[in-house]
């Protein structure tokens, strides 16, 4: 049975530094140096799924961190397939986007006014919150 202050830090809410719709560049991994936005956020696992823009067809972004599924055809009329999914990526593998240079950053918080806004350490820029890209 958990005891009482592990049910207390298992009900904290957690806040992480990055927010859905956050221009981002991966820093790690097979697409270092790789720019999109973040398309989904998972608080408990620490992770996120970043997107890029596709000039081609803007409906269909373009995952980055991609894994390969492959399909086998089931029946006569099917064809097989190799299509590229989004992976989650680690929180500490990406970093948000300086909104006046375009450089990577560093977030931090303060406060103004009453609220708790985000701001580029680099700039000292607020960040304002992006509204989510519909897929």
């Amino acid at each position: 049975m958990p005891t009482k202050a592990e049910l207390k830090v298992a009900n904290k809410p957690i806040k992480l530094k990055i927010r859905t719709g956050d221009k981002v560049e991966i820093i790690a991994g097979k697409d270092k140096g790789q720019r999109g936005y973040i398309a989904a956020v998972s608080p408990r696992e620490n992770k996120c799924i970043v997107l890029q823009e596709n000039p081609e067809n803007p409906e269909q972004p373009i995952p980055l961190n991609a894994v390969i599924k492959h399909f086998k055809a089931k029946n006569q009329g099917q064809r097989s397939a190799r299509i590229k999914l989004p992976a989650a990526i680690h929180v500490s593998n990406v970093m948000v986007l300086d909104p006046k240079t375009g450089e990577p950053t560093r977030i931090g918080r303060r406060k103004e006014g009453d609220k708790l806004v985000r701001y580029a350490k680099k700039s000292g820029a607020t960040l304002v919150d992006a509204a989510p890209k519909k897929d």
